[in-house]
Parts: C-alpha cells; structure tokens; sequence
C-alpha cells in the first residue's frame, strides 16, 4: 500500500467516482482531473482533506493542489483507482470538452507561448545583464562602463547579443514552430515558414522606419515589399495558422501515395506568398494598433488608473486563465518599444500574493499544521508560481487576497508612474527585478517593497477588524 493510497480512494470518491472521470494527470504541484460532470465533485470535503492544499477550476480541468508530493500522490491515485493516467496535451485536448469558444480560444494562446517562455526569461535576463556592463557609467567617477574600460566586458557585451539576437528577433520561427506542434502538422514546416519571415534577404523589421526605399518581388504585373517581421507577434501567429489549417485539409484531400510531396508544397508555399502579401502586413498593423493603446494607456494622464486597474485584477485574471493574453502583448511591446511596461506589474502582484501568505504564516506562527501549507506557498510564489498561494491560503481565507490585490495595485501605480521598463518577460516574484531595465532598478525595488509592506500589513489589519473574513 502507497503513501496515500488511502487519500487516493477518498478523493476518488469524493470527485464523483472512477465513472466521472474523462482524464487525470498533474503537473508539479496539482492533480488535475478533467470530470464528466464537475457539479458532482464535493469540493468542500475535497479541501477539508489534509493533504489537500486548495482547488480551483481552470481551463476545463478541476485541479487539487496537494504539493511537492503530487507525483508519489498521483501514482498511489492511479494505481488504487484504476484509471490509467494521461499526459498533460491528452488531458488538456479532453478538458476542452469542458471549455466555452472564448476559453478555448486562451487556451490556444497559452498552449503557444508556454513553450517559449524559458528562452524568453534568458533572453530578458541577457538583455538586462548587457545594458548593465554596457550602459551604466559606473566607473571612473562616473563616466565610463564596464564594456568602455575592459576588452574582456567588451568581447562578453558583443558575444551575449548572439543569443539576445537569436531569441527576439528570432522569436517568428519559435512561434511558428510551436503552432505546428500544438495543431499536429509538420514541425519543419513550421520552423522554414517562421524563418522565411525573419531572413536576411528581407529589410530588417527595425530598419523599415528609417529606410530610403524598401526592397521589393518584382513579379512584372505585381510587387511585394521585402519587409522582415523580426520579433513581430501577431503575422507569425497569423501566417503559423494559416500553414496549419491548409496542411490539414491537404492531408484529407492528397492520396497518401503522393501526400509527402504534395501536401508540404502546397501548404508552404501559398502561405508564405499570403504571409508577404496579407498576413504579414495586417498581423503588423494590428500588433502596433495593440501595443500603441496598451503603451498609450499606460503612459498617458490616466496611466496610473489603467496601472491601478491592472494591478488589482490581474489575480484574478488569473484565476480565469485569462492571464495568459499579456504574454502575447508583452512580446508586442518589447518589439516594438525594446521593452514592456506590463511586465513589472505581474512580477509585483506574484509578491503582494506572497505577502499576503507571510502574514498568514505570522497570524497562524502557532499553528504547526496550516505552517506546512502556507510557508511553501510563500516561497513558491515570491518566486513567480503564485497558484498554491492563492487557492491554497488566500482564496480560502478571502481578506489576504483583496489585501494582495489592494497592494499589488498601489506598486503598479508606482511602477509605472515612473515608467519602469523590463527588458523582456522575465522571472515572477522577488527575481523580477533581474528582468528590469538597470535605470529603472531601483524605483521597480521600491514597488518591490511596497508589495511587501502594504499586504502584509493589510492583511493583518483585516484580520484584527473581521474585515472580509470568511467564517
């Protein structure tokens, strides 16, 4: 018998049985069960278990926090159930069963940026390491950088750009690539679509508002503008799409005996022409009209209403999942401004949510059983996974979360009153001050503390006043 054999068969139960169950994994903290019918599960009684951190509903799966131990957990599950377990693309392709067309369609976005995050987090941090020793004056009295004083910082600042240069401007191939492993088509496909978008042969994408004359196709009757749509968002999605859909009618159309060599031809070829021609241009024009309004709104007279505003809800976007649209603006700002104003405010409301927690942890320093929950939550979401904070300990209790809210809302105002940049996406939490613009390091650690202060301290006020306290 298993570690948790026993909680294993009980939570069978109280999900609603093995004949309720359409799919179940996890991931590294949850156990997530896609149900045939979720009014069935007891929720109350699922978190009254002790080795149940929280629940919460997401994208179409009913998901049981249970900690660091949800693999040994999830093995006793299967194994007491007898319910042969799924990986993570099988359970989210069954929990869309579940989902309307608006959470299908974040879904979608979410399942093509996630693969891309790690090199996006290294990018940004190579970023802000080389505007470091390269732009800060810090030596001489002031007048000179690292890279001005000593060749090796100078060799360091011009080799890190190779990967900088191959993760954002090279992000359309990412792009395209990830569509096509998440649609099922031909991955290679993919990858030479997103590359015909970036190649050297065409203008460069940050060199096209400067240009004397754009090159062009010259087809006699017709001419198409050579324009690159390096770091460019939106026309990778489009074009990554459009290869998709008419790679998979292809196949449903071309005898098999011929489809190797049909299918991958006319699918390419037509996309990448509608790509230059269509795509490209529109995808372009709708990424800046996105990126011009979210940049507008933060840096105009009402920038702090639109920071407040953003700050105070993004917890609970994220409990929609509706969260996972900022990635795709963040990589639209950063393309067209070199960096994103959104970001700083996501990495602040990861702390406020960790703070939040900490005055859990000092309210309840007697209590060595609700310790073991909270004191990991605190550290996992200082830094950057917030889940287990916020459905485990501040949800339950409802008055940390507004707290968290309220003070992730004051340091968004602060960030971006002082127009804080990150370089890119970068680490949540406490680490995301690595991601920040050098010149902007230190008013982003005030926000930073701000998010620290102002929870911590709400949170405790509201519980001495019986403030939104959930009985």
């Amino acid at each position: 018998m298993g570690k948790f054999s026993n909680d294993a068969k009980i939570l069978l139960e109280l999900v609603g049985g093995k004949g309720n169950i359409a799919a179940v994994t996890h991931c590294a903290t949850r156990m997530r069960f896609v149900l045939n019918d979720a009014s069935k599960a007891d929720v109350k009684k699922i978190e009254e278990m002790k080795v149940v951190k929280g629940t919460f509903t997401q994208a179409g799966q009913f998901q049981v926090i249970i900690g660091n131990e949800v693999s040994t957990f999830y093995n006793d599950f299967v194994g007491s159930s007898g319910i042969e377990g799924v990986d993570k693309d099988a359970a989210k392709k069954a929990a869309k069963q579940n989902m309307n067309v608006l959470q299908r369609a974040i879904a979608h976005l979410a399942e093509i940026f996630a693969p891309l995050i790690p090199a996006i987090v290294v990018g940004g941090l190579i970023l802000g390491f080389r505007n470091i020793i390269g732009d800060i004056k810090m030596l001489e009295g002031g007048t000179k950088t690292l890279v001005e004083v000593s060749q090796f910082w100078a060799g360091t600042h011009h080799f890190l750009w190779l990967i900088g240069e191959a993760i954002f401007h090279f992000l359309p191939v990412g792009i395209t690539w990830s569509i096509s492993k998440k649609m099922g088509t031909t991955q290679i496909l993919g990858i030479v679509l997103g590359l015909t978008l970036v190649s050297p042969q065409l203008l460069n994408a940050y060199a096209v508002a400067g240009a004397k004359e754009i090159p062009v196709w010259n087809f006699g009757f017709a001419q198409i503008k050579m324009i690159g749509y390096q770091a460019q968002v939106i026309p990778a999605v489009l074009a990554g799409f459009l290869l998709t859909f008419l790679e998979t009618k292809l196949r449903d159309a071309v005898p098999e005996a011929i489809s190797m060599i049909v299918v991958p031809f006319l699918a390419l070829i037509p996309t990448v022409l509608i790509a230059h021609t269509i795509l490209g241009p529109l995808g372009w024009k709708i990424g800046s009209f996105i990126s011009n309004i979210v940049y507008s709104g933060l840096t105009s007279a009402f920038g702090w209403l639109f920071a407040a505003v953003f700050g105070f809800v993004y917890a609970p976007l994220v409990i929609t999942g509706l969260h996972h649209m900022t990635n795709a603006i963040d990589l639209q700002l950063m393309g067209q401004l070199g960096g994103t104003n959104l970001w700083p405010m996501i990495a602040l409301s990861n702390i406020a949510q960790g703070s939040a927690v900490l005055a859990i942890i000092y309210l309840n320093r007697n209590n060595e059983e609700e310790k073991q929950i909270s004191i990991p939550a605190a550290i996992s979401c200082y830094l950057g996974v917030t889940e287990p904070a916020m459905f485990g300990i501040n949800l339950k209790y409802v008055y940390p979360f507004l707290a968290a809210m309220i003070g992730s809302g004051i340091a968004a105002v602060i960030s971006v009153g002082s127009g804080v940049m990150a370089n890119s996406i970068g680490v949540g939490g406490l680490p995301g001050i690595l991601s920040i613009k050098p010149q902007y390091m230190g008013i982003f650690a005030l926000a930073m503390l701000v998010a620290i202060v102002v929870p911590f301290v709400l949170t405790i006020f509201f519980n001495k006043r019986k403030i939104v306290v959930k009985k």
